[in-house]
């Protein structure tokens, strides 16, 4: 059985699916190293333009596997320390491949996204929430911290550092509804039209230029880690220099926008 499936429900659109519904689409290795591998691979797939993201089943995806979090690779003869080390390191690397793929990633939160679940849908570029989902930072509850896989990092800059430090200490759950309040998710809707939903905004991401939206999300990430305001604006204004110079897309749109048609962008 795969535990990462990938599919093309509409052209150019790519739907990577965590399949371990039974377990909640725990954060097991044998789920989480197939899956940095199957983003890997989206990533360089030229004929995906956006990615989707999602569970089966009822949950998102619940963290940590309490029934066994699986095999760790390449792990014989080390010490429990350093097995550690390396399992933390085969997480982050989830992180960081879902943050450098070259396509923008809406995460279908289709129900329960709990501690690295959580996790995982904050670093998508984009969340949308069904009415079914809830958000928990679980590590507090569980003896632990809730800082993992980058959380301290990114829902701080996502929702404000009060709400953050509030939900991250607390370890309370956060609804749908409240979710799309605080702008955790950019929207909630029925759970029945979540795919579709997340499919029609990728259609409206495909319909401008690829170099366009590649260098929207990077500025915009790039952005969030910014130390100088003046920098990162030199930054966007080089960006937006290679894209006028070195493609016809400008012209393209207001040829089209005149001629009342759409645009035909280089890619």
């Amino acid at each position: 059985m795969s535990f990462v499936l990938v599919d093309r429900p509409r052209p150019q659109i790519a739907l990577v699916t965590l399949n371990r519904p039974e377990r909640m689409n725990a954060m097991a290795f044998d789920v989480m190293i197939p899956l940095r591998e199957a983003l890997e691979r989206v990533s360089a797939d030229n004929d995906v333009r956006v990615v989707v993201l999602t569970g089966a089943g009822h949950g998102f995806c619940s963290g940590a596997d309490l029934q066994g979090a699986g095999r760790v690779p390449n792990t014989k003869g080390l010490t429990t320390t350093t097995v550690a080390r390396r399992s933390m390191d085969l997480l982050n690397d989830v992180m960081i491949t879902l943050r450098r793929m070259h396509q923008p990633v809406i995460a279908a939160v289709n129900g329960a996204a709990i501690g690295g679940g959580f996790c995982l849908a904050v670093g998508a570029d984009i969340r949308i929430a069904g009415e079914d989902a809830y958000f928990r930072a679980a590590g507090i509850n569980n003896g632990l911290t809730s800082t993992e896989l980058g959380m301290s990092f990114l829902l701080p800059r996502a929702i404000g550092s009060a709400r953050a430090f509030e939900i991250m200490l607390s370890g309370r759950d956060v609804d749908a509804v409240e979710a799309e309040r605080i702008g955790l998710v950019s929207r909630t809707v029925p759970t029945a039209k979540l795919l579709d939903t997340c499919y029609d905004l990728a259609e409206r991401i495909i319909g401008f230029s690829r170099v366009g939206t590649e260098l929207t999300k990077r500025m915009l990430w790039s952005g969030l880690e910014a130390s100088s305001f003046e920098s990162h604006m030199q930054q966007e204004g080089l960006a937006q220099l290679y894209v006028r110079l070195t493609t016809d897309n400008f012209d393209e749109a207001i040829r089209a926008r005149r001629d009342r048609r759409p645009p035909h962008y280089e890619h």
